[in-house]
């Protein structure tokens, strides 16, 4: 049986001469920073001005390019029109603390309640989701500043934006009555208050504009002529399991999925008969695992990339991966 890339991710790019936001996902250690540094390359050498940037808490991508990009955008050595960017973590974390906290002592000092507001944002802050959205606000500040042409996105958050566009019309709501809530308690203190100055209410003016900021990110992630989410798989059983169902929680939630890449293949002209029998039954597993991922990807692999004999490192690596990735031939991979 032969597998055919019906659209090419270079073929896919040109399609969606709008695409300006592309993401890339999937389970650990498949691949995303190589990918998406092939990406933001390709995007770069057409001229358009690209951030590559890890959202992730765990960074890779100074490694990967041999260069400091940590903390600040950072032109990567030897590329025009290409800056990378590890997001400071720890700086975005401190800055919704102090964030939250000063949200807090309002609402407690509007409520008349006399307690301190650290013990609220230890709280708030201590849950195991709380660094994944820090890091999903910092990801949407990049993109609403809007400095570039194309925005490159390393192991995006997908859960937390799935959460946040699932649940944004029921938040809107929430907020709604929320204001209304506000709206009234602030009518009746106001009346029975004895001064007619009317006090400032920073609580309010953060829910609307909260409201409005998430009402941008959906707009913004559910275009499909400017956002695209791409999934990493090896051809194994649980990378496959996990893009399955990432794909199918995209669906629901109107997130345009631009499709798959296959990483790791291992090239059948490279395996002979006096080859160690762990490669030979490797290549029969991936035969196995490309048969599924024809099967249940069908249509939506716009990519398949070898497995090489070194780890990709710095632009020259970078460069030979993009030129698997984005092949403008419509690759045929012999998977029987």
């Amino acid at each position: 049986m032969m597998g055919e890339i019906e659209l090419s991710m270079s073929a896919f790019v040109r399609s969606k001469p709008g695409l300006k936001y592309m993401f890339f996902g999937g389970k650990g250690g498949v691949g995303k920073t190589v990918m998406a540094g092939a990406a933001a390359l390709h995007l770069a050498d057409q001229g358009k001005r690209t951030i590559l940037a890890s959202t992730n808490p765990v960074h890779s991508l100074s490694g990967l390019l041999d260069q400091n990009v940590y903390g600040k955008p950072t032109p990567v050595t030897g590329v025009n029109n290409l800056w990378a960017y590890e997001i400071d973590t720890k700086e975005t974390i401190e800055r919704s603390k102090a964030d939250i906290k000063q949200k807090i002592q309002w609402f407690l000092k509007f409520a008349e309640i006399s307690t301190q507001a650290d013990a609220f944002v230890e709280s708030a802050t201590m849950n195991p989701a709380f660094e994944e959205s820090a890091m999903f606000e910092n990801m949407v500040d990049l993109m609403f500043k809007n400095e570039y042409d194309a925005y490159v996105f390393d192991t995006a958050p997908t859960a937390n934006a799935r959460r946040l566009l699932g649940m944004s019309s029921v938040y809107s709501l929430w907020v709604n009555k929320m204001l209304k809530s506000r709206e009234e308690a602030r009518s009746l203190r106001d009346l029975l208050s004895f001064t007619k100055k009317k006090e400032k209410d920073p609580l309010m003016d953060y829910l609307l504009a909260f409201r409005d900021r998430i009402e941008h990110a959906r707009v913004l992630l559910t275009d499909k002529e400017k956002t695209a989410f791409f999934f990493i798989t090896l051809p194994e059983a649980l990378p496959i399991a996990v893009v399955k169902r990432f794909i199918q929680w995209f669906h629901d939630f109107g997130i345009p999925v631009g499709g798959v890449i296959v990483n790791m293949l291992i090239q059948k002209e490279q395996v002979h008969a006096d080859s160690p029998e762990f490669v030979k039954n490797r290549v029969a597993m991936q035969d196995t695992y490309m048969n599924q991922i024809w099967k249940d990807f069908d249509g939506s692999v716009r990519a398949v990339v070898p497995l090489f004999d070194n780890e990709v490192r710095g632009v020259a690596g970078l460069r030979k991966l993009a030129e698997y990735a984005f092949a403008e031939s419509k690759a045929l991979v012999e998977t029987i």
